[in-house]
């Protein structure tokens, strides 16, 4: 009798308690094998590396590899390789038009942490035969999405992200560019810039989204 190989997993979230979860609940049947896990994108690519796998569950808030403000370039590069691990993004962020963009970006499938562990398994059911899985939520989030809507999944620069972590603590734009000393027009600019990146529109959807990734 043949003994089916399990599957290799590579787990990434910058929160421990996160990634001791999946792993746990991943490898309870033994189906599944985490070879590795990483608490930013660096670590993440380290990982990927030194351990062949057939899946990686990442966050999309870890820090980027030059600054960046999430893993998002990270995992545009890893989606266009030939041979590469399925990506399935594991994520609290519920803007559509940022997972729309991920989807856009061939990214296999998206999990909100608001729904179901068994989410990771129907991922994997799913992506495994070629094709693509949003948890209930994430597929909520998007099938509000109008279909004229142009998708965003953008990164930010380094200054554009710091400017959104002030702005989240509650400093004001021109306190902000007193910190900097850049001109208010200038903050602005750049807090603009940023959320045309992510598609946000509105003050209230920038809120929402700082705090969807911790910031508020």
């Amino acid at each position: 009798m043949q003994i089916k190989a399990a599957l290799r997993a590579i787990v990434a979230d910058d929160h421990s308690a996160v990634v001791k979860g999946i792993k746990t609940f991943l490898e309870r049947d033994g189906t599944i094998e985490v070879v590795a896990t990483a608490e930013n994108t660096l670590q993440l690519a380290e990982a990927l590396h030194s351990s062949p796998c057939d899946y990686v569950f990442t966050d999309i808030g870890m820090c980027g590899m030059d600054g960046e403000s999430n893993s998002i370039a990270f995992l545009r590069r890893l989606s266009r390789q030939e041979k590469r691990p399925k990506v399935i993004v594991v994520t609290m962020i519920a803007h559509s038009r940022m997972l729309a963009g991920l989807l856009q970006l061939g990214i296999d499938a998206i999990i909100d942490k608001r729904d179901s562990l068994e989410s990771l398994f129907e991922a994997i059911s799913v992506t495994r035969n070629g094709g693509r899985f949003l948890s209930p939520s994430a597929a909520e989030a998007v099938s509000g999405l109008p279909n004229n809507t142009p998708a965003r999944a953008g990164v930010l620069s380094r200054r554009e992200w710091e400017v959104f972590r002030l702005y989240a603590s509650g400093l004001l734009i021109r306190d902000i560019a007193k910190r900097f000393g850049r001109s208010s027009k200038t903050i602005a600019t750049q807090k603009r810039s940023g959320m045309r990146k992510l598609g946000l529109e509105t003050e209230a959807e920038l809120i929402e989204y700082l705090r969807q990734v911790g910031l508020v």
